[in-house]
């Protein structure tokens, strides 16, 4: 699984001029899913977004997570993460995963991630989805478990 991780100090997801999905301070976490991956991909990419130190502490440096803090975390599934663009000038997207075993990864991820006492908000999966964010610092990183 691969996530492009972003700290936010408010993000959120329309589907239709909806939302469907939206948090103030906290992660937002683009995520893809390839054909190897299985319920333990899900189960470490949690526990690596939970425990990230990404976020300033008292004195500006980035020492504590959500886990610390109590921040959001907004996971939008993102099958674009794994387009390969090394030849040719359109991205080929044969390592994504297959959208229904991508789903249930997907589901995983956030189960996982509330387990561990997050809160946490979604896209929908397969829609045509509106990402509206605030990168805070910016501070944005690609995770790959």
């Amino acid at each position: 699984m691969r996530a492009l991780i972003q700290r936010v100090s408010q993000a959120r997801v329309r589907v239709d001029g909806g939302v469907v999905g939206e948090i103030d301070a906290g992660l937002c976490c683009l995520v893809g899913v390839t054909h190897d991956d299985g319920p333990d991909a899900a189960i470490k990419l949690a526990a690596k977004i939970w425990n990230l130190r990404i976020i300033a502490d008292e004195n500006g440096q980035m020492n504590r997570s959500v886990a610390d803090t109590g921040g959001e975390v907004l996971v939008v599934s993102q099958f674009t993460l794994y387009g390969d663009t090394r030849k040719g000038r359109r991205p080929s997207f044969v390592a994504a995963a297959a959208p229904d075993v991508a789903a249930e990864l997907i589901d995983e991820l956030v189960a996982e991630l509330r387990r561990l006492g997050a809160t946490v908000a979604t896209g929908s999966f397969g829609a045509h989805m509106a990402v509206e964010l605030t990168n805070d610092g910016p501070v944005t990183l690609m995770l790959e478990v």
